[in-house]
């Protein structure tokens, strides 16, 4: 029998969102704005931790939201009650945001006078992990009563974020979870990533994350 070769070619299905992620990503660098997707499951803490850091960056960094969801206006409504400009996006029924839908979002909260805009993707784990947005950086939060496995069951989410903030670190001792096992599993998967505990409510460890932010937004300004 004649021996041949077998070639998997693939393109990814990716491919035309991955475009417009860049030509995004491109766009935004030129108006100096850090575009930042914040990601989680739902319940893990999002808004209150946007609402938390707006108010600890409102003095050095001009913010924007676009709060995603497949239906409602609640997180919008929370985000209203600070200093940044906020828009509501309505997926239609979608469990995530794909890079022409952020670019959608975008021109609709405008980039006049905001040096970080914040996309609060839908509410899960899945989804959202698997489409560029055009973001400069991605972040996850993820909450001690979800437990320190997720990264062992949701490993793309961990792989593609920079930071993982852990927050709700007030419960802790409540709940059997291991903040070092957990911060283990995610560098396993993502070496880089940073991790960072937190307690939104309290400001235990937003000093830290606040001061990533403030860099990682100046440094995308100056270069």
């Amino acid at each position: 029998m004649e021996q041949y070769k077998i070639l998997e070619v693939k393109e990814s299905v990716f491919k035309n969102n991955d475009e417009r992620a860049e030509k995004l990503r491109a766009e935004m660098k030129e108006k100096k704005v850090f575009l930042l997707n914040l990601m989680s499951s739902p319940g893990a803490g999002k808004t209150t931790t946007l609402c938390q850091t707006i108010g600890l960056l409102k003095d050095d960094v001009r913010v924007g939201v676009m709060e995603a969801d497949i239906d409602s206006d609640v997180d919008a409504a929370s985000i209203s009650k600070t200093c940044a400009r906020v828009i509501q996006l309505h997926t239609g029924g979608m469990c995530h945001l794909d890079a022409e839908m952020t670019r959608q979002g975008i021109e609709g909260l405008g980039t006049e006078n905001i040096d970080l805009a914040v996309l609060e993707n839908v509410g899960n784990l899945v989804c959202p992990a698997e489409f560029d947005t055009g973001a400069s950086k991605n972040v996850m939060i993820l909450s001690v009563p979800e437990g320190d496995d997720k990264p062992l069951k949701y490993p793309l989410m961990f792989s593609i974020c920079d930071v993982l903030l852990i927050n709700k670190m007030d419960v802790l001792p409540y709940f059997d979870f291991d903040v070092e096992a957990c911060k283990e599993r995610a560098q396993v998967l993502n070496p880089d990533i940073k991790v960072i505990p937190i307690c939104a409510k309290s400001g235990e460890g937003m000093d830290q994350w606040i001061q990533w932010l403030k860099d990682q937004v100046q440094l995308w300004q100056q270069a």
